[in-house]
């Protein structure tokens, strides 16, 4: 399974690609291939703060649904329009086209896992 070096990872299965003081949000392919056939995405938190460890959207595949936890505290500032229309680009592409929202953070990243560490975590 692929976990990109230069992202960032939350033991919730999401990932983070920093630029500056603001990221892109996604899950990982692990969660991706845990959840199955993604059907939905509800995020409907553009212009909202959104702390750390909170609720910002869910995701709905064909076995169930599942929330979304923000990695970071910070403003959503965009969501994938994409995935509206093409839901599945989550499990086609979780780290490029399958990106959930853009968010301009205020907190640190050190508490999120390396690459390395999210593969131990999941065991792999």
């Amino acid at each position: 399974m692929n976990f990109p070096a230069e992202l960032k990872y939350t033991k919730d299965h999401e990932w983070i690609k920093v630029e500056g003081y603001e990221a892109y949000v996604g899950i990982t392919a692990f969660a991706q291939r845990e959840l199955g056939d993604i059907v939905y995405i509800d995020i409907n938190t553009v212009g909202t703060e959104v702390n750390e460890g909170d609720v910002f959207g869910t995701v709905e595949a064909v076995k169930t649904v599942s929330d979304l936890f923000m990695p970071l505290t910070g403003t959503v500032l965009a969501i994938n329009d994409k995935l509206d229309a093409n839901p599945e680009l989550v499990n086609q592409d979780p780290y490029g086209d399958g990106w959930m929202v853009k968010v301009k953070f205020n907190g640190a990243i050190d508490a999120l896992l390396s690459a390395d560490d999210y593969k131990t975590l999941i065991g792999e």
